[in-house]
């Protein structure tokens, strides 16, 4: 009778920097031969194909949480220490953890900031942050692209489009980096202490200024929001602030990491860095690719609300399934080539947003952002050139870069 093999025999260690740095070739391993596998040292069951991950991503029988159906003890789960409580509050009544009804309710009341005619109203004011941001960069000569440029962009623009005073901003990426430090499948209690200071910090700081909304409503996101909840919608001063971490962790995090991740792969494949400085008309696709290609949420869960099948594994009630996104995207079953990089693909259905009722909101001003930005930084910066290899964080679920240092040469 054969054992049956385990991921991190496969070499699936998501604490592990090799693994972090290039995850791809043990990714192609599970799709190969293990599409649906156990892993004991986090107790998921991991998923990896394009097919299955799309088709759970849609399926209702999984939810981003268990909690509006079952208890803790329900799901043969331990409670958190109560100490973590104000982060758990709070990512309760956020968006990305919310199932119908309640999730139905509260997209329809944001994402009329995030239309696609909406997001396209910002272009004048993307572009001008860029131009500063890039022109400043040029100044210097050698920089950091990722804490000098890519770093400030999603922050100045969800910070404006919330309202958040400039002199506030520089407090924003520190209680992001905290807070999400609790996503990690890897970390410890002084992680998870962080991050519930970090929460506590940046829902108090919010709510002063959703409360000066009320008093002296702006033209901003949150007066709108405040203006709705005070007509008589269902948005509580809770579900309001934990929507504004959402929209700042998301900018900060997600758009950051996507970024620097895209122009290290483009450092690292000469010939399609040409090409795309060669022709600027190939960055909307080539941005699409780039996060094909190396997507910066590798992972994202999902709970068992009910029981499923998967390739003949029986998943119970109550258990977490890791939806390998990054697996997914490189999938030869949907995408030709999918070790390659091709900057025209067309069409590319990526899962990098996600897909189903939890696509993400912010998915058209993050390729608004990332196309005004990449045509900025190839137009203006033409012989920029990275200094050394970076290092990358030591972080899975939102996987990015440390640093990623360069120079115009």
């Amino acid at each position: 009778m054969s054992v049956p093999v385990t991921p991190v025999e496969l070499g699936y260690e998501p604490a592990d920097p090799a693994f972090i740095a290039d995850p791809y070739p043990v990714f192609a391993r599970l799709r190969a031969d293990h599409p649906v596998i156990h892993d004991p040292a986090t107790d998921q069951w991991l998923v990896s194909r394009f097919a299955d991950v799309g088709a759970l991503l849609r399926d209702r029988r999984l939810g981003r949480s268990y909690v509006h159906v079952a208890t803790h003890e329900d799901f043969g789960r331990t409670p958190p220490p109560a100490w973590q409580a104000p982060f758990h509050d709070s990512l309760r009544v956020q968006l990305i953890d919310m199932e119908p009804p309640d999730h139905t309710r509260l997209r329809r009341l944001v994402s009329t900031a995030f239309t696609p005619r909406t997001v396209e109203g910002l272009r004048p004011r993307v572009t001008e942050i860029v131009d500063g941001l890039v022109g400043a960069a040029r100044e210097r000569g050698e920089f950091d692209l990722l804490a000098d440029v890519i770093e400030r962009l999603p922050v100045a623009v969800i910070a404006e489009l919330l309202g958040i005073p400039a002199a506030d901003r520089p407090l924003l990426r520190p209680w992001s980096a905290d807070m999400t430090l609790m996503f990690e499948l890897a970390r410890s209690e002084d992680d998870e202490r962080r991050a519930v200071r970090a929460t506590v910090e940046f829902s108090d700081y919010l709510r002063g200024v959703v409360r000066e909304r009320r008093r002296s409503p702006g033209d901003d996101l949150l007066s709108q929001l405040v203006q709705v909840g005070e007509a008589g919608d269902r948005l509580s001063e809770d579900e309001l602030i934990a929507t504004a971490i959402l929209l700042l962790n998301a900018g900060h995090e997600a758009s950051v990491n996507g970024a620097a991740n895209a122009w290290w792969t483009l450092f690292r494949h000469p010939d399609a860095l040409a090409a795309l400085r060669s022709d600027p008309g190939l960055v909307p696709t080539a941005v699409e690719e780039l996060l094909r290609y190396d997507t910066p949420a590798p992972m994202f869960e999902r709970w068992v609300l009910e029981e499923i099948e998967l390739h003949g594994v029986t998943i119970p009630r109550g258990h977490e399934v890791a939806l390998l996104f990054a697996s997914a995207n490189r999938d030869a079953a949907r995408f030709a080539d999918p070790d390659g990089l091709v900057l025209d693909r067309s069409p590319n259905p990526h899962l990098s947003f996600g897909a189903g009722i939890h696509y993400c909101l912010g998915a058209p001003l993050a390729r608004l952002e990332l196309a005004i930005l990449f045509r900025a930084i190839l137009e203006r910066m033409p012989t920029l050139e990275v200094v050394a290899e970076p290092a990358w964080k030591p972080r899975f679920i939102l996987r990015g870069l440390q640093a990623l240092p360069v120079r115009l040469a």
